[in-house]
């Protein structure tokens, strides 16, 4: 397996741990948080998203899917066009209310842009520096294992607040 292979079955893996944590779900399951200020599965995924979205089309130079595609509007969250969801208040996460339709179809979207831009790389495209406002300056491959540490860490805290739901009943 080469590096394109093994970065686009890492992200593979997050895909299927989003629908796993989303499929089958209504939407008041999905914005459920199991403490006032705790994160749903509807913030987790849709943050972990935007972030993939965000980052990927800043490293590889191109637009979000967020804009252009509709996504934001669909949303129609109270939030700047640029949110992420970094930093949000308890009331923001609040505010994330969202189909699983709308949930995976944005993040089905995301993953096959990421997959289309990763098929081609080869080895040394990950020494590119993509963000000289670190020190060190953050390379291609670096903001990739960045990128799916993150979104791997809230597709499972997604997967437990969907347990904690089923088991609790929200």
């Amino acid at each position: 397996m080469n590096s394109a292979g093994l970065l686009l079955d890492s992200f593979g893996r997050i895909r299927e741990a989003v629908h796993e944590a989303v499929k089958g779900l209504g939407e008041d399951d999905l914005a459920a948080r199991i403490d006032p200020d705790a994160n749903s599965i509807a913030w987790l995924v849709w943050h972990l998203t935007r972030i993939q979205d965000d980052h990927l089309a800043g490293a590889f130079g191109t637009e979000q899917l967020w804009h252009p595609d509709g996504w934001r509007d669909r949303f129609d969250l109270p939030f700047p066009p640029a949110a992420t969801g970094y930093g949000h208040t308890s009331a923001q996460v609040g505010a994330v209310r969202a189909p699983a339709t709308l949930l995976l179809g944005y993040h089905d979207a995301v993953h096959d842009r990421t997959a289309s831009l990763l098929a081609p790389l080869t080895d040394p495209d990950l020494d590119r520096v993509v963000d000289t406002s670190w020190d060190p300056p953050v390379t291609l491959g670096v903001r990739l294992v960045s990128v799916i540490a993150d979104d791997l860490q809230h597709a499972g805290q997604a997967a437990y607040v969907r347990g904690v739901v089923e088991r609790t009943g929200g």
